[in-house]
């Protein structure tokens, strides 16, 4: 209870701070795309998100949902709340960067993170360069993606670099030290993207029964170090970059994603 409470004053000291600065990184439209090239890199710690392609049969939106403000936020967050050097250009203003599979500059990244994965198509050169990042160390966390038909519209696509046979998905038990690796949870946090939870009066499942339970599914490799975490039937990445938005939702929502958040990221550079 006390590092949950140390958590939501930082953030909230936090939070003010931007109210006053006028935000960051505000509005979807318009914001430069920061693509990754082999000279972008510092030794520092980066946010790296990965830019798809749309699947005609998928469910969901793209690539793009919650960037560059999820990523920012994020970035700054583990900064002021870990010991991580982060990359910074300026103060308020990480060095995140978009990253595709198929460029060399993905192996630079020993993070990198999809959202709304139920719309991603992966060609066979994408699937290949996934699987070579994931055995050579690297981690992909994949969020925001809800109901059954979309966890199969993405695993389909996964199977291609990762066939199920060989690497399966689990569900991550309570005790994995992924839940620990900072904050201590006991579950995965149900996190509704800010749109519906206001529209439903504080609803947390978007899709309603099809979409009730959360989950954090993994595939590992044979020592037991996660390759992919999957979090599913919620949005964590919503929660960072909202954070400002409303005070409610902040409380509600932000405060446990941005634990998770953190605990992902320790997990992934220190595994």
């Amino acid at each position: 209870m006390r590092v949950v409470l140390v958590l939501v004053l930082a953030l909230a000291t936090a939070t003010t701070g931007e109210a006053q600065r006028g935000g960051r990184g505000r509005g979807r439209g318009g914001f430069e795309i920061r693509l990754a090239t082999e000279d972008s890199f510092d030794g520092l710690f980066q946010f790296c998100r990965i830019a798809f392609r749309g699947n005609r049969a998928g469910d969901g939106a793209g690539w793009s949902v919650d960037y560059p403000r999820a990523d920012i936020n994020m970035s700054i967050r583990l900064s002021e709340l870990t010991k991580t050097q982060v990359s910074f250009a300026a103060p308020d203003e990480p060095n995140h960067l978009v990253v595709q599979l198929t460029t060399d500059a993905l192996f630079q990244c020993p993070f990198v993170m999809m959202t709304e994965v139920g719309a991603a198509y992966l060609d066979d050169a994408e699937a290949a360069a996934l699987r070579a990042y994931v055995l050579k160390g690297g981690f992909l966390w994949a969020d925001d993606f809800w109901g059954e038909y979309a966890w199969e519209v993405w695993t389909d696509q996964l199977a291609k670099a990762l066939p199920p046979a060989q690497y399966p998905i689990r569900d991550l038990p309570p005790d994995h030290p992924l839940f620990r690796s900072q904050f201590i949870l006991d579950r995965v946090p149900q996190i509704a993207s800010i749109g519906f939870w206001a529209g439903s009066g504080g609803g947390t499942s978007e899709r309603y029964e099809d979409s009730a339970v959360p989950h954090a599914r993994a595939i590992s490799d044979a020592s037991g170090r996660i390759m992919v975490l999957m979090t599913h039937n919620t949005d964590i990445g919503d929660s960072w970059e909202e954070e400002a938005s409303n005070p409610r939702y902040f409380y509600e929502m932000s405060v446990n994603g941005y634990a998770f958040g953190i605990n992902v990221l320790l997990y992934a550079m220190t595994h």
